[in-house]
């Protein structure tokens, strides 16, 4: 039992870096340039997240890159309205998994068709995942994590299925659901008090880095999407390993005053509950370009209306 949950949290830290460092900041945010070899593996974590909606979609479901970036960056974009694919304002609840259990506003299809996502296509590795996403889920994240704790270590089928597998599943599933609720609800907010998201440091804590939420949705560029550096961050751990190997590159950010000056301007007054100076200046790898505050929307995002 004991390989089997060892084998949950490795293959549950891998899937998550396939939707934060991979889904996330890699295509959602082109925060981030990555390298062939890294998107491969990537999508491949992507897959062992497996993260499917229940309705609104064809047999057999799938949420693969394409679809989890095109409702994310309208997410960003229609933040909290009709047209946000989880708007918290309709309840917690629905921001966290019922917005994938019902019928989406019709706001949510127009304003989804009106996004530019040709950049996506244009990605060899996202059209792969795309047209086998099925298959590859399928056997990433239910049938390989089923079937290698009883040949490797030893473990009972109904083990392996139910600990490495299913259990390893829900978690995963529920710690990134909370990015789009918990932490668009509670929390403080030390750069804009005019936006929902906040900073949740159990959500960052569980989420690998991403309940800094209050900072990303003010800065969405930055890689690291947070000014803590390597504080409860894995993701931006993971990012600047693959920049010191030269597999990512161009890794965007924030200058230090920028950060200061919208905080002055538009925060609520507080600093984080794990802020610490020392940690706000990160070694960040190679190819680290720090961008103005006020960039616009399509520029960073790379579509429009």
């Amino acid at each position: 039992m004991d390989d089997c949950r060892t084998a949950a949290i490795v293959i549950g830290q891998l899937a998550g870096l396939g939707v934060t460092a991979g889904a996330h900041r890699l295509w959602s945010h082109r925060s981030y340039k990555a390298r062939l070899p890294l998107r491969i593996v990537l999508m491949l974590f992507n897959c062992l997240a497996c993260q499917e909606s229940l309705k609104d979609r064809a047999f057999p479901p799938q949420n693969d890159l394409y679809e989890w970036t095109r409702d994310h960056r309208v997410h960003h974009k229609y933040s909290e309205t009709d047209a946000d694919p989880h708007n918290v304002n309709r309840g917690f609840f629905f921001a966290h998994v019922g917005w994938l259990m019902c019928k989406k506003h019709p706001e949510v299809f127009r304003k989804g068709k009106a996004v530019d996502c040709s950049d996506l296509l244009q990605d060899p590795v996202i059209r792969f995942q795309r047209r086998w996403y099925v298959p590859l889920t399928a056997v990433l994240c239910f049938y390989l994590p089923s079937v290698l704790p009883y040949h490797m270590f030893g473990e009972s089928y109904w083990n392996a299925f139910f600990v490495s597998t299913m259990t390893r599943y829900v978690f995963s599933l529920n710690f990134t659901w909370l990015v789009n609720s918990a932490a668009h609800l509670w929390g403080n907010k030390p750069y804009d008090r005019h936006i929902s998201p906040a900073e949740n440091a159990f959500v960052s804590l569980v989420a690998i880095g991403e309940g800094f939420h209050n900072y990303h949705h003010t800065f969405p560029w930055d890689y690291r999407t947070s000014e803590l550096g390597w504080k409860i961050n894995v993701t931006s751990i993971f990012i600047e390993a693959m920049a010191a190997i030269g597999q990512a590159y161009d890794l965007k950010t924030v200058p230090p005053s920028v950060v200061e000056q919208r905080m002055l301007r538009t925060g609520d007054g507080t600093k984080d509950c794990f802020d610490d100076p020392a940690n706000h200046s990160s070694s960040a790898g190679s190819g680290v370009h720090a961008h103005p505050e006020e960039v616009p929307y399509e520029e960073v995002f790379g579509h429009k209306d």
